[in-house]
């Protein structure tokens, strides 16, 4: 499996009224953590659009256990589960740095597409990366 930690911290304009996080900006957290584990990896996002692929999030989830705060400092260990023909399934733990303390659980559901979003094969630099894909 690859997984990837990536560390954030929490600054005024992430925190709403209550002192807690917006909820919403943890798909954020997801979206800076995801586009670090590819770029870690070798892939760019840049790239894989020029090769004329999008990834879209076709479905995303997340199941809040308790809120960081202003100033925790947060990892989001982020995981890629796999693929079933052209979807990409990432999961995604967010913990508070201090305590190691499980703050959220989420996933997002990818499909590749082409650039006009029809469903497409995922490209040879996918495959080429992750051992658990098999191609047809």
């Amino acid at each position: 499996m690859t997984s990837f930690d990536y560390l954030i911290k929490i600054f005024y304009k992430d925190i709403d009224q209550m002192g807690l996080v917006y909820y919403s900006r943890y798909f954020e957290f997801f979206e800076q953590a995801r586009t670090e584990l590819l770029n870690n990896i070798g892939i760019k996002v840049s790239g894989i659009e020029e090769s004329g692929y999008l990834l879209p999030v076709i479905s995303a989830t997340c199941n809040y256990k308790e809120g960081a705060k202003l100033e925790d400092e947060i990892i989001v260990k982020t995981v890629i589960e796999g693929m079933i023909g052209i979807k990409l399934k990432i999961n995604y733990k967010i913990y508070r740095k201090s305590d190691n303390h499980l703050l959220v659980i989420g996933n997002t559901l990818h499909a590749f597409t082409d650039k006009k979003y029809r469903p497409k094969r995922p490209p040879k630099l996918f495959l080429e990366k992750f051992s658990f894909i098999s191609p047809d």
